[in-house]
């Protein structure tokens, strides 16, 4: 009975912190419509999250699109179809590499900040004083900063496409000549509303999930100063790990639509 219950004991651990999480969505589903608002501090987190990240975003981007390129184009040559080049870089960026990159060079930066900022702030009991205070720290604190992910995320994600597609272009016009009009006609020749929408929409579950993961692991914080370390580093590895299974979902639902 007691190695039953030692087998079981981290699959029962598990579902009760997806059965919190899912609870906590909940609550913040219910706040985030719910007055007063607070739109000034989630102003200021669209401006931390979003505009402190462009940085990182776009060389990350730029990075992206000139790699992939020079790693691809020496195999597309030798099958004589270096022409394809823009459209394929393009569809893979713009599908793909461009929001799970962004998004997991996101969940590193901002969800480990959210849950540094929020576990400190638990574990000093800046949070219950605001409770004392009779402020409503979960809109103030929590809500704010997911709906700030979850705007964010899309914009910094279309500025990595359009950053990346600048670098692949760059690659392009060096080693094969071809011209700034060229390139881009190419791209926007193959690319469709059909790439554009599950790429956009996928965007935002990824802001949403690095967002709620982040506060849920700070406002929940526990053990003094480790427990800050311990909540920064879970947020990071279990948003890492969502944002692959929102988009293995994402594709495959895609895929199914498609084939009706």
């Amino acid at each position: 009975m007691e190695n039953a219950q030692l087998f079981w004991k981290p699959y029962r651990k598990f579902f009760d912190e997806v059965g919190e999480v899912t609870l906590f969505a909940g609550r913040f589903f219910r706040e985030a419509f719910r007055p007063p608002f607070e739109g000034r501090e989630l102003l200021r987190q669209c401006f931390v999250i979003g505009y402190q990240s462009l940085i990182l975003v776009g060389v990350t981007g730029f990075i992206m699109g000139l790699v992939l390129t020079l790693q691809t184009r020496p195999t597309m040559v030798e099958f004589g179809a270096q022409g394809m080049m823009p459209s394929m870089i393009g569809i893979a960026i713009i599908r793909e590499i461009g929001p799970v990159i962004t998004a997991l060079i996101c969940a590193g930066k901002i969800g480990s900040g959210i849950g540094a900022e929020l576990g400190s702030m638990k574990v000093t009991e800046q949070i219950a004083a605001m409770e004392v205070s009779g402020t409503n720290p979960f809109k103030y604190l929590i809500v704010t900063r997911i709906l700030a992910t979850t705007l964010m995320l899309p914009l910094l994600v279309i500025l990595a496409d359009t950053v990346g597609l600048f670098g692949s272009f760059l690659v392009e016009n060096l080693k094969g000549g071809i011209s700034f009009h060229l390139y881009f006609a190419t791209v926007f020749d193959y690319l469709k509303f059909d790439d554009l929408i599950p790429a956009t929409l996928k965007s935002f579950f990824f802001g949403f999930a690095i967002g709620l993961i982040g506060c849920y692991q700070g406002y929940y914080a526990k053990k003094g100063t480790a427990g800050v370390g311990r909540a920064a580093n879970v947020a990071v590895v279990i948003s890492s790990l969502l944002l692959f299974i929102i988009d293995f979902i994402a594709v495959l639902t895609a895929d199914i639509f498609y084939q009706l």
